[in-house]
């Protein structure tokens, strides 16, 4: 293990490289472990992708975004929704050049997206119990009493997770260490309410729904 504070002087701010070059004691070796992390990034990368886009298209054939009838287009040659696909590539691409301007701004765009996935989780839970959990009566795996305490334990682990992911990297706070994941999270908020408001109560039909009776 090289010295910390080495560590922490690299100036790219990201000392994995570094790491393994001292670990390995070559910078070969160093960089035969860091292409196997590229290399996994790589392909996580493109399940991330595959994952964002069929979601733009699920909300977009559903009515939930602007410019709607575009995402939800399938190719026809490849049958996949390739404009959906197209701009998920571009965000993606936007979103990791952030880091080149600011590392403040990236991490608030990191931690937001586990907060506003967290809070995908906790809403629907929440108006779950506000309104009895008599919705899930006649599902075909029911937890009972059970589900009350299990859906509140839930909803404190994800408020819990959020202020986590709101506190700032360092103390004192500087504008640099400052974590602006929560300016994002009710920015972004406030745009999906907005657009709720706006269009998406009058278009947004919901995902289809099979019956089984």
């Amino acid at each position: 293990m090289p010295d910390v504070d080495k560590l922490l002087a690299v100036p790219t701010g990201q000392p994995i490289g570094y790491l393994f070059m001292a670990a390995t004691g070559s910078a070969g070796g160093g960089f035969g472990l860091l292409f196997l992390l590229v290399g996994i990034q790589f392909f996580a990368g493109i399940g991330s992708l595959t994952a964002a886009s069929r979601c733009l298209y699920a909300f977009s054939r559903d009515g939930a975004v602007p410019g709607s009838s575009i995402w939800s287009k399938i190719n026809k040659r490849y049958d996949v929704p390739l404009h959906a696909l197209l701009l998920s590539t571009l965000i993606q691409g936007l979103l990791g050049l952030i880091y080149l301007g600011s590392s403040a701004a990236f991490n608030a765009f990191t931690g937001v997206a586990t907060i506003c996935l967290s809070a995908s989780y906790a809403l629907p839970v929440f108006i779950l119990l506000f309104r009895g959990r008599y919705l899930v009566d006649s599902a075909p795996f029911h937890l009972g009493k059970f589900g009350y305490v299990i859906n509140i334990i839930s909803i404190l682990w994800i408020l819990l997770a959020i202020v986590l992911f709101t506190m700032p990297t360092a103390i004192p706070i500087t504008p640099s260490s400052m974590n602006y994941a929560s300016v994002l999270f009710v920015f972004f908020a406030g745009v999906s309410i907005l657009w709720y408001v706006i269009s998406g109560r009058k278009h947004f039909t919901g995902p289809p729904v099979l019956s089984l009776e």
